[in-house]
């Protein structure tokens, strides 16, 4: 009789163009870790200090989208122990509502969501890149402004062309297998991670002629014109 635990060839076969089972905790709590916290963090905050004018403005709106975050990863927690399937809020949105939802998300998501989180990511590089090396500038043109219209054109920067090819060689270096591709995601996602926590340390040890933070002035608006804020308290 045979042997009824054997698996059938179909059945390895099946296994064999399934899903890679490559990815352990720690990769697993890098990719979440990265994805929650990206590298627009080094940009968005000297933004928010402007806008809000304080340092105590810019800590109350971390600490805000902070519960909030803290709020929707609790959500997805439940949606996934509900839902243990590859798809992710494909699935959410499918089964929640219909299969409509479920498609829209995954094109939009594809088309808009996704794209334009890269590209952003892509500019800041290339800008962060240009302090290191200055003939990488926006005004140093590839291509120089066509114009289309009395307010559109089209034109080629070598900044933005640092920022297309990263992500072409980044698209390259995943499609070489789910190994490299979690190492590439380890290595910046920890740098990255050490990055915030070096200025937390150089923000929370820096001592000036007065007290970094004061009670008093804590949360006093100041003009951005006249003083830029950075991303450490003063």
């Amino acid at each position: 009789m045979a042997d009824s635990t054997t698996a059938s060839p179909r059945q390895i076969a099946r296994d064999e163009h399934g899903f890679v089972r490559a990815i352990g905790l720690f990769d697993g709590t890098m990719i979440v870790v990265g994805s929650m916290i990206g590298s627009g963090i080094f940009i968005v905050a000297a933004e928010i200090s402007r806008v809000t004018g304080s340092a105590g403005g810019l800590l109350l709106t971390w600490i805000l989208t902070g519960l909030l975050t803290i709020a929707a990863a609790l959500s997805f927690g439940e949606l996934a122990a509900l839902f243990p399937h590859a798809g992710g809020q494909y699935i959410y949105l499918r089964e929640a509502y219909s299969p409509l939802w479920g498609f829209l998300y995954g094109w939009t998501l594809f088309l808009v969501i996704q794209t334009g989180t890269i590209a952003a990511v892509a500019v800041a590089f290339a800008r962060y890149l240009g302090v290191f090396l200055p003939a990488i500038s926006p005004q140093t043109w590839v291509i120089r402004p066509i114009n289309l219209g009395s307010s559109f054109a089209v034109s080629l920067s070598v900044q933005q062309l640092v920022g297309v090819l990263m992500i072409i060689f980044l698209t390259f270096l995943n499609t070489r297998g789910v190994k490299l591709g979690k190492w590439i995601q380890n290595v910046f996602t920890s740098a990255k991670m050490l990055s915030l926590l070096g200025l937390i340390v150089l923000c929370a040890t820096l001592r000036r002629s007065q007290t970094i933070f004061r009670i008093s002035g804590r949360f006093a608006a100041r003009n951005p014109l006249s003083q830029a804020p950075t991303s450490c308290a003063r």
